[in-house]
């Protein structure tokens, strides 16, 4: 049997469920800021659109903690690694958003 957490989650279903989260958080990021900031040419100099990153990023730790992972035994790596796909989703996303000038 695989070894469990505290928590009762086991070391996949934790990294499924960080990643998820992470993965949609850039997603959700992403259509936000395109909804408040806008998807036009003058969206893409707008700093705003990193303000809706960065609550993503922040955002992710109580919804973690509620899902049941125990996020006090993270280190430096799975902090990097939750900042860097939550950037990568909302880049792409967004950048799809951009470049198709899609109206939300």
């Amino acid at each position: 049997m695989a070894t469990e957490t505290q928590t009762g989650l086991t070391g996949h279903v934790r990294g499924v469920t960080v990643t998820t989260l992470a993965c949609l958080g850039g997603l959700l990021a992403a259509v936000a800021a395109g909804v408040v900031v806008g998807t036009g040419p003058e969206a893409a100099s707008d700093v705003r659109a990193l303000a809706f990153l960065v609550a993503a990023v922040a955002g992710q730790y109580p919804l973690l903690k509620a899902v049941g992972v125990d996020v006090s035994d993270f280190g430096a790596k799975d902090h990097l690694y939750i900042a860097f796909m939550t950037f990568s989703l909302w880049f792409i996303t967004f950048a799809i958003l951009l470049t198709t000038g899609a109206s939300l």
